[in-house]
Parts: C-alpha cells; sequence; structure tokens
C-alpha cells in the first residue's frame, strides 16, 4: 500500500469518528457510518477510473469498513459508568430521597492539580476506592468499594499540601452534574462525562490517611508507581511556576486611593502558561478571559511553537552525540514536557508530530508535515477516540492544517513586504482563516482585532515563549537564576497585557455574527478544500471567499428577519425572559453576573445579538445592579427602564452601584426611562404596561399572545391585586409561588411558565383545567414562536 492508501484510511478513520455526531442512527449507530461501506464500494467502482494515480478499489472499499469500524470503536470507547461507579449511589432506590445531596465521605487518590475555580472554590478529580454513606448525624452507616472518577470542588483555605498522587479522604454532599439548559449554555454533565466523569462531590473538609493503615492494600505497585510518577511532575511544574512567580510577581496599583497594593499574579501567570499551558497552571480568569475575547486564547496553551523551540534546542545540545543516543534524549526529555502540560490534546498533537520529526533525523530521511499531521491525529484518536470532539484538539489541526497548507502561499503572495516580516503576517491570518467556521459554530463570535492583534503581538509572544523556556531549564538547576531570567520577561509580558487590555477597549471588539449550523462548517470547509486542491483555483481565491461570506451571512439574516421568539431562560436567580422580532431585542428580569456571563450572553451571542433595543429590570437589587453592568459592558442597550420604585433617575442621593450603572447606559448611547404605573408603554410592536407595582405584576402582549409576569412580595398578599388582573391572558409567567386555585381561576391563562416547581395545588388546577403547564427548572429554557407553540429548547436529561 502506497502514502495515498495509508492517508486515506487514516482520513476514514477520522470521518468514522466524526459522523458519530450525526443525530440519526440505526441500531444505536450512526446512519451516515452505516452508510460508509455502500460509499467505500461506489467509489471503489468509480474512483480508480477517474483518479488513475489514486488509491486502488481495494483501498477504497476498505477505507468505507474502517470508517464504520472507527464509529463503532468510538461507541466502545464512549466513557459509561461501571455498576460500581460511585455515581451509582445516586441512582440507589435505597437513597431515592437523598438523590440530588447525598451525604457521604469518599477515600481515593488524587488525579489533577488542584485549581482555583470561578466561584473562588478548589477542584480536582479524584479516583475513587471507598466511600461510606452518612446518616443526619454525620456517623457512617455503610461502606462500599467504589470505582470510577470524580468532580470534587473543596474550600479554596484548604489548597495548601494537594497535590496529583495523594491519597485523600473528602467529606460533603455526592450530587449529580447538570447538563445544558440552556442554548449556548456550558453542558457540566457532558464536560465530565468526556473525562469519565459522572457525579461530583461538595467537600467540606478533608483528610490525610496514611498508607500504611487500613488502605494499605490500595498502594499496590501501580498506584504507587502512578502516584510517584504524578508527584514527581507536579513538583517539577511547582519549582519552574514558582522560580516564575519570584521574578515576576509585581505589586499592583490599587483600584481605591486608600486600599493597598496587591500583588499582580498575571505576569507570572501568563509566562508559565504559555510554556506549561493553562491547564498545568491556575490562570487567573480574568486574564484568560481577556486573551480569549481578544482572539489570543492559543496564546495560553502549550502547542506546536513550545515543541519545535524543544526540538531545536535538544538537537543543538546532542549534535555531537551518536544519533541514537541523540534521538533517546531527545524524545525522552519531549515526553516529560508533555507530561508537564498535564496531557493536553494540542500539546500531545504536536509531541507526536515532534517525535516523528526526531525519527526520521535519526534514520537520515526527510518528513512530509501532512503525513506527519494526519499520522499525529490518527495516532492520538486510536488512544482516544473521544478526543475527536475536544474543541482544543479541533482547533489544534485545523490551525497546523492551515499552517502547512496557506501559510506558504500567503507567505508567496506578500513578498512584496521584508522576509522578517511576511511570515509574521501569512502565519496568523492562515491559522484564522482555518479555525474561523469551528470558532463561529461553537461561539458565534469574531473579534474584528483579532488578525491584526495576533500580527502586532507575534514577535512579543514568541520573545517570551523562549525566555520562559530558557527560565524554566534554568529554574531545574538554580531556582534564583531562572527568577533573573522571568524577570527580564516583565516588561514585554505587561506590554503584552496592555495591548490585550486596549483591544478589548475598543468598540465592537466582539461581534456576533450567530452560532452556524454544522452544514454550513462542512460546507465552508469543502470549500477550503477544494480551492486548496484545485490549483486552478488558487487565482480565484477572491469568488471562493464571497460564496463562503455567503454562505454564513444570508442563512443568518434571513433567519433575523423572519424571527419572532420569546424565550424564558433558566437563570440561577431571577427569571428572565428575552423578546426578539426581527432585528429587535427586548429583555425583561434582572439577573446577576454569573447569570450574564454563563446564561444570558452566550444564547444573545449563539443568536447573533450585538445590541439590545430595550429591557426593563422589574427590581434592582445590587446583585442585579452588577448583572446589569456587566451585560452594558458588552452589549449597549438603547432603551432601559426600571420598575417604578426600583431607581429613578431622579432621586437623590442614589446608591453608588445604581447611578454607576446610569451612567454606563448613558454612555453607551442608552436611555434612561422609569416604568410608568398602569400606563401602557409601545416598545415596537410590543406593548408593556405595568399593572402593579408590589407585588410585580406586569402586561405584555407581543403578537397575538398577552402575558402576564407575576412577582411574589413578602408584605403584600396577591390577593388585593387579583380584581386588576381579571382580564384575557394568554400566557403566565411566574415564578413559582403559591397560586392557589381562586387566583388561577381569576387569570384563566390558556397556557403557563413557572419558574420554579409550583404548589401542588397550582399543578392540580392546571390538570384539571387543561392548561398545558411549563418548568423551566425541569425542562430548561422555554421558547415560544408561532410555527412551533411552546417548547423546550434545551432539554434536560
Amino acid at each position: 500500500m502506497n502514502a495515498a492508501g495509508g492517508a486515506m484510511l487514516c482520513l476514514a478513520y477520522g470521518l468514522g469518528l466524526l459522523l458519530t455526531g450525526v443525530s440519526v442512527q440505526v441500531w444505536g449507530i450512526s446512519a451516515g457510518a452505516i452508510a460508509l461501506p455502500g460509499l467505500g464500494l461506489l467509489a471503489g467502482a468509480i474512483a480508480p477510473r477517474l483518479w488513475r494515480t489514486g488509491p486502488s478499489a481495494t483501498v477504497w472499499i476498505i477505507a468505507g469498513w474502517v470508517g464504520l469500524l472507527a464509529a463503532l470503536y468510538f461507541q466502545v470507547r464512549l466513557p459509561r459508568p461501571a455498576e460500581t461507579d460511585i455515581s451509582a449511589l445516586l441512582s440507589n432506590p435505597d437513597a431515592a430521597a437523598e438523590q440530588t445531596n447525598l451525604a457521604v465521605t469518599v477515600h481515593g487518590f488524587i488525579d489533577t492539580p488542584p485549581k482555583q475555580t470561578r466561584s473562588g472554590k478548589l477542584q480536582l478529580e479524584l479516583v475513587p476506592f471507598q466511600v461510606q454513606q452518612m446518616d443526619e448525624a454525620n456517623q457512617p452507616i455503610r461502606a462500599a468499594a467504589v470505582s470510577g472518577r470524580l468532580y470534587v470542588t473543596l474550600p479554596l483555605k484548604l489548597k495548601t499540601g494537594l497535590h496529583p498522587g495523594q491519597m485523600l479522604t473528602v467529606s460533603g454532599s455526592l450530587y449529580r452534574p447538570k447538563p445544558a439548559s440552556n442554548p449556548g449554555g456550558f453542558d457540566f454533565r457532558q464536560y465530565l462525562a468526556q473525562r469519565g466523569m459522572f457525579a461530583g462531590l461538595a467537600g467540606k473538609t478533608v483528610d490525610f490517611p496514611a498508607t500504611e493503615g487500613r488502605f494499605r492494600e490500595q498502594w499496590m505497585w501501580r498506584r504507587s508507581l502512578s502516584s510517584r510518577l504524578q508527584q514527581a511532575l507536579w513538583q517539577v511544574r511547582q519549582r519552574i511556576v514558582r522560580s516564575q512567580a519570584a521574578g515576576l510577581t509585581v505589586k499592583a496599583a490599587p483600584k481605591k486611593p486608600k486600599e493597598p497594593k496587591e500583588p499582580d499574579e498575571r505576569p507570572a501567570a501568563l509566562v508559565s502558561a504559555m510554556l506549561l499551558g493553562k491547564g498545568a497552571v491556575d490562570v487567573p480568569f480574568d486574564l484568560r478571559d481577556s486573551f480569549a475575547n481578544a482572539g489570543l486564547a492559543h496564546a495560553l496553551a502549550a502547542s506546536g511553537f513550545q515543541v519545535s523551540l524543544l526540538i531545536g534546542i535538544l538537537l543543538s545540545l546532542t549534535r555531537s552525540l551518536p544519533s541514537q543516543i541523540s534521538f533517546a534524549l531527545s524524545a525522552a526529555a519531549l515526553l516529560g514536557y508533555i507530561g508537564l502540560t498535564g496531557l493536553e490534546p494540542s500539546v500531545a498533537r504536536a509531541g507526536v508530530m515532534g517525535l516523528a520529526v526526531l525519527v526520521a533525523i535519526t534514520l537520515g530521511r526527510k518528513v512530509n508535515p501532512l503525513h506527519s499531521l494526519l499520522l499525529a491525529a490518527t495516532l492520538l484518536l486510536l488512544v482516544n477516540p473521544i478526543w475527536i470532539w475536544d474543541l482544543g484538539f479541533q482547533l489544534s489541526v485545523l490551525a497546523t492544517l492551515g499552517l502547512l497548507v496557506t501559510a506558504p502561499v500567503l507567505t508567496k503572495w506578500l513578498d512584496w513586504l521584508p522576509s522578517a516580516i511576511a511570515p509574521l503576517v501569512a502565519v496568523p491570518l492562515a491559522a484564522f482563516v482555518w479555525t474561523l467556521p469551528l470558532q463561529l459554530h461553537v461561539f458565534g463570535v469574531v473579534s474584528p482585532y483579532s488578525l491584526p492583534l495576533n500580527i502586532l503581538t507575534a514577535p512579543v509572544i514568541t520573545g517570551i515563549s523562549l525566555g520562559s523556556g530558557l527560565s524554566a531549564l534554568a529554574a531545574l538547576v538554580v531556582p534564583a537564576v531562572g527568577s533573573a531570567i522571568a524577570q527580564l520577561l516583565l516588561w514585554p509580558t505587561q506590554l503584552l497585557i496592555a495591548l490585550v487590555e486596549f483591544a478589548n477597549q475598543l468598540p465592537g471588539n466582539a461581534y456576533a455574527a450567530g452560532a452556524i449550523a454544522p452544514s454550513q462548517v462542512v460546507a465552508l470547509y469543502a470549500i477550503y478544500l477544494l480551492v486548496w486542491g484545485v490549483a486552478a483555483l488558487h487565482r480565484r481565491w477572491w469568488v471562493a471567499a464571497i460564496v463562503c461570506l455567503g454562505l454564513v451571512a444570508i442563512p443568518t439574516g434571513t433567519a433575523v428577519m423572519s424571527r419572532l421568539a420569546v424565550t424564558v431562560l433558566d437563570t440561577a436567580d431571577e427569571p428572565m425572559l428575552i423578546v426578539q422580532h426581527r432585528s429587535r431585542v427586548g429583555l425583561i428580569g434582572s439577573f446577576s453576573p454569573q447569570d450574564v456571563q454563563f446564561t444570558v450572553l452566550p444564547f444573545l451571542r449563539q443568536q447573533g445579538v450585538n445590541r439590545v433595543t430595550w429591557a426593563i429590570a422589574p427590581d434592582l437589587t445590587e446583585c442585579h445592579t452588577e448583572g446589569w453592568m456587566q451585560l452594558a459592558q458588552h452589549l449597549p442597550i438603547q432603551s432601559f427602564y426600571f420598575s417604578s420604585g426600583a431607581c429613578e433617575p431622579s432621586e437623590t442621593p442614589k446608591p453608588p452601584d445604581k447611578q454607576q450603572l446610569i451612567q454606563q447606559l448613558q454612555a453607551g448611547g442608552g436611555r434612561i426611562y422609569t416604568l410608568p404605573l398602569d400606563q401602557a408603554v409601545q416598545l415596537g410592536d410590543v406593548a408593556v404596561r405595568q399593572v402593579n407595582q408590589d407585588p410585580l405584576a406586569l402586561r405584555f402582549q407581543i403578537g397575538d399572545q398577552i402575558w402576564l409576569l407575576l412577582r411574589e412580595s413578602k408584605t403584600v398578599p396577591l390577593e388585593l391585586v387579583l380584581p386588576r388582573l381579571a382580564t384575557l391572558t394568554s400566557v403566565l409567567w411566574w415564578d413559582g409561588i403559591k397560586l392557589d386555585a381562586q387566583a388561577l381561576s381569576t387569570i384563566r391563562p390558556q397556557q403557563a411558565i413557572a419558574t420554579r416547581p409550583p404548589s401542588e395545588a397550582a399543578e392540580a388546577w392546571f390538570r384539571s383545567q387543561t392548561v398545558p403547564l411549563h418548568v423551566v427548572a425541569q425542562q430548561g429554557a422555554i421558547q415560544w414562536t408561532p410555527k412551533t407553540g411552546f417548547r423546550a429548547i434545551a432539554p434536560v436529561d
């Protein structure tokens, strides 16, 4: 079999894995994968006649079966909980009353470095071997041997002394991870399932059992060897990180004049992350978000550049040694570096390609970069086929492919630039073009300044990466020398952070194009491959660019101009409703900063929303004000309505946070209004009337649907307001307060949406009156459109 035949089989394997994403299945297998043998047979009959230098008919037929076997292999390797998995406790009939919050004490081994979460807790992964259920008096009632993996969160104060490979006892509450309940939201359950975890533990206390005690049998030789290796890698990693932190940690300017200066850990975290990756370094979330928003997230991930740099240094140091010894030392150092990064998919891909380069140099042969990329991706997917759906792996392969096939062409086109500058433009441009379709599909957002910023910062990132590697090598020998070298990187690092922050403050720094469909992604990459493979199309790339732009813009524009939808999001705080009518977007409700970051913004970006036409805040607590300010930082709000008494612009004095909100809205061109009581306000095609202030009753009409929003009051009984609600109501939307049969009979809703589960009496009324009831906390986000009516758009498992 020639190289073309081998490449065909590798591509067929990857295609079979990709087809596992097709929702249509037959006998539990993707319908597309089942069709591959037939397509291979058809290609074997036709392709050899048209492509005489290509693979033979036999290879085409085998490739079809390889694709099917890849899909079957994916199903076999898909993580599933075993009978002894610790998550089985949550489905135990004996624990039915405590399935969502089971008090346990778990014994196991730490498998990942402890890291801080956004909520200020400590997170790690535990390999459990024994669990004890606890009674109400916190006394053990039964113990059982368990297996699997466990996602553990702990108070941040317990971080000291924890490291991978360590035996640990954790007491806390066992829970089942939640799936995504909103479009564009983070699917925590799926994320953990891909890593082989099906339960989480909210830990409260920890203990360190002696390995020579009653758990001595758990310290078998394999576990002992694994723990020692994990601990050794962790110690090396900590030695590097601490050495660089000692040279780069500086005092940051205080936010307020009288506040003391706090240490700025961002430069040290940035330098360490460039070398070891953000998976092995605790990077502050504000720094991580800033780089992601600016399109420089790859700078915080160890990748092919670091591997290439390492190989170059190793080959230079071992040049005088015999080739076999040089290969052994270089390969060992490369594998050690991959271990230090925590085996991230992008680094693993680069590492396999680096090993291929070392083998070729040792054997005196040339390396085909495309073949080595295809071989590296295939080998990694053979080891772990689940990585086919890992975003980091996908972006790494696509960016590398772009550098191999497009960057050389762009460099030739840019021959009018100095030879040292042309690659600095061609490389980020090629990576940007090849990763853009996937980014639009996953995030629906593109930064207009991403490409110029990548070009501008390329020399800075290169210099910092080189300095970080030299600092790490010195730190392994003498930490003080590593700190001194790292200190030289302070100004370049601060310059890079300043450039990123400046780009994020520019107007329109994040444009929401809307999430594109998988079919659009496939079509875009098909055009890319066609332009790359057909030489005659190289000079007509602009035609392909116009077609690609149309594939994205036309469906998105058509969807926006015909859109009429009302969506109730599943938020952790207050109820939230979003009205979309063509290009006009309205918000009703209030939310916390966490809801903005994880629920509201992802949904709006997925829908391609770049501005909010109008917004109504029924009430404004300090938390809600902070949430609105965070949203206004990302999206301009044209008209903002305070509910009567919530916060009127003319009041004096105003609470500082609400005053800041008003100033921020006005700075963005927004207009501030007070929502009048019992007076209709026309917001485009939506008519809004505040029927009552406390308890809140807000009536609004969208098309032929009349909605009523009810909020519970702690001081005023709802019965006093009922006479004012005795009008036709198409949809009742309330927060799950206790509505009795009399109240519901007065309101007479035709549909109902409850944010939280209502009372049994309310559910009984809805059943007796055959009125459809949708509970957001149980079904996820609920959406109404004229075509589909009411439906859950993010079903909960």
